[in-house]
């Protein structure tokens, strides 16, 4: 577990190592990080935003290019949300029948679909776990294929385009590399602020009508 933390702490020097030892070939484990993140349900925990904002930083240090990057991790991104749909549109049924989803996750979920509807597969894209679980219900709903793909074209995009140049425009700043780990730690905690405020207030909603 401690090391698990570490790893989400210290993205920026496993990915240095990565790129030292791995080369071009860093683009493509990126890539599988991202879609599985995005792609397979029972995989929510990875660090997308992080990872994203860190491989920005990199580029900005001529690392990695930042044009493969936006390219490969978008398609990454908006394959992942895709398999994800189909993951719960044919095996749905079965997967929370064994439990392989925590039941709070999959709530969580669905509260953010009651609330935004279609225009969660966009907004899911910035909250951890919500972001792995919300294709996965769509296709449990049977959502429209054409309609859930516009917005997971849209999501994706714009949830790489802006944690990636984040990261590029930011992360060469000396304060800010100085302090990478805390900037993580930041934009992990910003990433679950929204469904934590979301929690109290149905919390709050919930006792004030039982009494």
């Amino acid at each position: 577990m401690i090391d698990f933390i570490s790893i989400f702490l210290h993205v920026d020097t496993y990915l240095g190592d990565l790129i030292s030892q791995f080369g071009i070939w860093t683009y493509l484990i990126l890539f599988l990080i991202i879609f599985v993140e995005t792609g397979v349900v029972i995989m929510p925990f990875l660090p997308g935003d992080s990872l994203l904002f860190i491989a920005g930083a990199f580029a900005a240090e001529g690392s990695l290019n930042l044009f493969y990057l936006l390219v490969l991790l978008s398609i990454a991104a908006i394959g992942g949300d895709s398999a994800n749909y189909f993951i719960g549109k044919y095996t749905g049924e079965k997967i929370i029948t064994n439990n392989w989803i925590k039941k709070h996750h999959l709530e969580k979920t669905e509260n953010f679909y009651k609330k935004y509807g279609v225009k969660t597969i966009v907004l899911a894209r910035f909250v951890p776990i919500v972001r792995t679980i919300a294709p996965f219900v769509a296709g449990l709903g049977k959502m429209e294929y054409k309609k859930f793909l516009k917005f997971n074209i849209i999501g994706g995009l714009a949830w790489v385009l802006l944690i990636v140049m984040g990261g590029y425009l930011l992360g060469t700043i000396p304060i800010v590399k100085a302090n990478f780990e805390w900037i993580i730690f930041g934009i992990i905690v910003l990433s679950i602020l929204p469904p934590i405020i979301e929690w109290i207030k149905e919390r709050r909603k919930n006792k004030s009508i039982s009494q």
